[in-house]
Formats: structure tokens, C-alpha cells, sequence
């Protein structure tokens, strides 16, 4: 049995668990954090943008962008799933290197918007794609992530499996959608190793991606059944010897739904650890930015290779600055949407606190990665003090969740720009209650 074989028939008989009280409300907090991403991302570029290119698929179809506006369900879910990538707010499996979310939640509700499904088999699905595909990333590993984007990559597999689900397809027809998605699996490290676009647009590719595979699937289109696990597999082409089965053992008794990371920042994950351990040691310490002579960040090398622009000028190339990220919240207090805007983007302060700021590897947090996103952060005053934190998580890690309070606070933080105070709160609402729901919102 292959791989796909083995997930497709978890897909149809995934065990009591999949049903249980505690999944069915991990489901709903990451629909309403995928929710909380989707808004402000719709209304700017490259959304925007998509809306004009995809003119001829909007204003029909059965699904419905961010805003209402009807589309075909394949555009609902490119669009939907980049918008949930753009603003850098979006749900994380660690272990995978992945955002599960942006995709997976985006072809989920096209499909469930066309096939006009329940809020539980939207929960449901959801869950499927999160199990499925945050397997096939943690399988992947550390190697994979090198080159390429796994939420691009591992993110048309949840698509497809979330899409799949909500289609009623069979064991045989489930596993073709899964062995479509395969081999449309992309998305390449480099196009966010400068300022462009093109990061969100992985997300929104796998979304459609995935739900193309499911579609074909169901139309009768067969796919290669080993293109995972095969010779010349997924796994080969794109990582280090993946161990496949150990990546299967856990299903229908672990569920990853429950193990997500919520970000607590407006910017890459990998600046995360770093951001929460300088606050640390500012709450303890009560000292000013300007007080500061020198900090030093010791954290893990992806942090670096991604998130180690010394010089960002835009506020995409600033999302992925450990120095900016830093250095914004040691002077405002927080990196929320607000942290990337033109006049903080200038602001003299965060600049010359940046230089003094320096980045290196730990051998030993760099060990513990993907696993462990840990930082160690060294201050030193004008007053000649050294101060030194070990942050072990980031705030929104499993090890230290935000609570359904602080995701709702989060919610209304982004939403409420784009929706206003009521319809904020009125979306807010229907979102818990999805598992007894009639129809999506």
C-alpha cells in the first residue's frame, strides 16, 4: 500500500477521535485564525490585483471571495487562499515548517460553498486536509525547506484531501485527487528572498491546486498512486529519505488540529522567538530602547536565511527581518500590521536600533528545529548590565497557546478595519457555532 493509499483510507474512516469535542473546537479556532488572516489580505495587492486578472471567473460561479463577491469555486480558492498568506498572520505546524490554513481552509470552503455543505462537513474537512497534509510536511522535513515553500508544496495535499472530503469521493477516487496534487505541488524559498508578491501566491496556488485534483478526481482522472513514496516521488525530488510510515502511525489517534501554532505578530514566524524573548527581558528589566547599546540574537539557521534582512525597505522585505521585527517591538511595543507601515518603515529609532543588533546561529537551538523555534537574547545597557533570556517557544506555540479569548481579541483586531465593529463580532459569532450550522457564512 502506498502512501496516498494509507491517507485515503484514514479519509474514510478516520476513528471516533475525528469527531470528538476537543477536534471539532481546534477546527474552529483554526477556521476563525484563517478568517482573521483572510480579511485584511483581500483588500490589498496582490489580491487586489488577482481580482483584475481573474475578471472573466468573478461575478459568477457558487463561491464567494472574502467580501461576497461570487466566483467559480477555483478562483474563490486561489484568491481566498493568497489573501490568507498575504499579511503574514496565518496559522503554523511547526513540525512541517508549514501553514496548514491559508490553502487548506481556502479550497475547503470553495468547495464547501459549491456543494452548498454543512458548517460540520466544512469542520470536518478541514480537519482531514490539517492530518493529512502537516504529515506529509513533518515527513518532508528540514531538507525540504531548503529550497522549497512548504506551505506551496504540503499545501496542495491538504487542499486536495479538505477538498476531496467535502465531494464524498470514495476511497479509490480520494487517493487519485491526493496523487494529482502531487505532482502540482511548488512554490520555491527564493521568491520571498527579496520584495515581490509571490510568497501568498503559494498558498493560493496549492488552495486551487488542490481543489483542481479533487475535481478531477471526481470527474474520473486517475493519477500516479505512488508519486510520494515512489522512485522518482515527491519525496525523493524534494527532501532526504522521508520516513513514510512513521509519518502514517500517528493517524486517527494524534491529531495535529490540536498542535497549531497562532501567531501572535504581523510577520515571518521565524522572528517569533526572538521578538518574545527581547519583550521579556524588557518587562523584567524596564529599560527604554534607547538605553540600549547592543542586542544579540543566537536562534536557528532558517531564522537567518529567511528572516535575516539586515536592510528592509518595504514592508514585505520587513516581515522577514529579525532586526526590524526586534527592534519595532522594543520601541512601540508590538508588531501588529500597524509595525509596517510607511512612517515606521522610515522611522529613524527602529533603524538605528537595527544596527546595533546582530544575528548568529546556536548550535544548539538550531539543533532542536523545526521542533522547537527558540531564541536566545543577549542586551546590553549603557549602563555597562548584560542581560540574557533563553526564549524556549513563541508565544502562540502549543507550549503556550493563545487562549479562544486572545484569538477572538486577535480576530477583531484585523477584522474590524475591513468589516467595522458589528459585522466583525456578527461573523465572530457564527464562526463558534459552525458545528451547528446549516450553511457557511
Amino acid at each position: 500500500m502506498t502512501i496516498i493509499e494509507t491517507f485515503s483510507a484514514f479519509a474514510q474512516q478516520p476513528g471516533p477521535g475525528a469527531r470528538s469535542s476537543e477536534v471539532i473546537h481546534h477546527a474552529k479556532r483554526a477556521v476563525i485564525d484563517w478568517y482573521a488572516a483572510l480579511l485584511p489580505g483581500a483588500v490589498v495587492a496582490p489580491c487586489t490585483l488577482l481580482e483584475r486578472a481573474c475578471a472573466d471567473d468573478l461575478d459568477r460561479g457558487d463561491a464567494r471571495l472574502a467580501l461576497g463577491r461570487p466566483a467559480t469555486a477555483r478562483t474563490a480558492a486561489l484568491i481566498n487562499g493568497t489573501a490568507a498568506h498575504t499579511v503574514e498572520v496565518d496559522d503554523i505546524y511547526k513540525h512541517a515548517i508549514y501553514h496548514p490554513g491559508a490553502p487548506t481552509i481556502a479550497a475547503a470552503l470553495a468547495a464547501a460553498q459549491q456543494r452548498q455543505a454543512s458548517g460540520a462537513a466544512f469542520l470536518h474537512a478541514v480537519m482531514i486536509g490539517y492530518e493529512i497534509s502537516t504529515r506529509i510536511g513533518a515527513a518532508l522535513g528540514r531538507t525540504h525547506y531548503r529550497y522549497w515553500h512548504n506551505t506551496g508544496t504540503v499545501g496542495t495535499f491538504g487542499a486536495a484531501a479538505a477538498a476531496a472530503t467535502l465531494f464524498k469521493l470514495d476511497a479509490a477516487r480520494f487517493a487519485h485527487a491526493l496523487a494529482t496534487s502531487g505532482t502540482f505541488a511548488a512554490g520555491l524559498q527564493q521568491a520571498f528572498r527579496m520584495d515581490s508578491m509571490s510568497k501568498p501566491l503559494h498558498s493560493g496556488r496549492a488552495a486551487e491546486a488542490g481543489l483542481l485534483s479533487a475535481l478531477a478526481a471526481e470527474a474520473g482522472v486517475t493519477g500516479s498512486l505512488d508519486v510520494i513514496d515512489g522512485e522518482a516521488g515527491l519525496g525523493r525530488a524534494m527532501s532526504d529519505g522521508p520516513d513514510w510510515q512513521a509519518a502514517a502511525a500517528t493517524l486517527g489517534r494524534d491529531f495535529h488540529i490540536t498542535q497549531i501554532t497562532f501567531k501572535n505578530h504581523a510577520c515571518c514566524g521565524h522572528t517569533f522567538a526572538a521578538i518574545d524573548g527581547a519583550q521579556a527581558l524588557q518587562r523584567a528589566h524596564g529599560f527604554a530602547a534607547e538605553d540600549i547599546a547592543a542586542v544579540r540574537i543566537g536562534t536557528y539557521r532558517p531564522a537567518l536565511d529567511v528572516a535575516g534582512n539586515p536592510n528592509p525597505r518595504t514592508a514585505a522585505e520587513a516581515r522577514f527581518s529579525v532586526q526590524f521585527a526586534v527592534a519595532s517591538a522594543l520601541i512601540h511595543g508590538s508588531v501588529r500590521l500597524a509595525a509596517f507601515s510607511p512612517e515606521r518603515l522610515a522611522d529613524p529609532a527602529i533603524r538605528a536600533l537595527m544596527a546595533r543588533i546582530e544575528l548568529s546561529v546556536d548550535g544548539q537551538l538550531d539543533a532542536a528545529f523545526p521542533g522547537q523555534r527558540a531564541a536566545r537574547v543577549t542586551v546590553r545597557l549603557r549602563d555597562g548590565r548584560e542581560l540574557t533570556h533563553l526564549q524556549p517557544n513563541r508565544k502562540g506555540d502549543p507550549e503556550e497557546p493563545l487562549s479562544d479569548a486572545d484569538l477572538d481579541d486577535k480576530f477583531v483586531e484585523l477584522v474590524a478595519p475591513v468589516l467595522g465593529q458589528a459585522r466583525t463580532r456578527a461573523l465572530l459569532q457564527r464562526l463558534w457555532s459552525l458545528d451547528s450550522a446549516a450553511s457557511l457564512p
